[in-house]
């Protein structure tokens, strides 16, 4: 099972509408299904550039090794060589900061990953649980 397009377009609406509430700066928000995918990606005007390839990185890592990006700093820090060695195992797509979510249904089926970009980490890793539970499901930052 996956993350349907109307439930990735319900995280990203309601991501965006948190940024906006929260006077984020503009954020790109891609959304991946468990295959690693992208479903739906949108990038706020004025967003700089590059923020797609670090959003996806976010969520593709969350995927990548099963933990939200929050994780996998706390593990680069205490294990670097590990986390750079995963990078180069996903071929670099791998950002190891907060803003990087994992989907879970309600019981705890894996769904998908959302990532953002454009604020601080910490910035971004809230906007993606304001999606996520908008849409009903529940986010792993863990």
């Amino acid at each position: 099972m996956s993350l349907t397009l109307d439930q990735a377009r319900t995280i990203v609406a309601a991501a965006r509408a948190h940024g906006t509430t929260a006077g984020l700066k503009p954020l790109t928000v891609v959304v991946l299904d468990t295959g690693g995918h992208v479903i739906a990606v949108e990038r706020e005007d004025g967003a700089s550039m590059k923020r797609f390839e670090i959003a996806r990185g976010k969520a593709y890592g969350a995927l990548a090794l099963g933990m939200g990006s929050r994780s996998l700093m706390a593990r680069a820090e205490q294990q670097s060589y590990f986390v750079l060695a995963a990078a180069g195992a996903v071929g670099g797509d791998l950002v190891p900061v907060p803003g990087g979510v994992l989907v879970r249904d309600g019981s705890g089926a894996l769904l998908g990953a959302v990532g953002i970009s454009g604020d601080t980490s910490d910035a971004d890793e809230a906007a993606c649980v304001a999606g996520v539970e908008a849409a009903g499901l529940t986010a792993q930052v863990d």
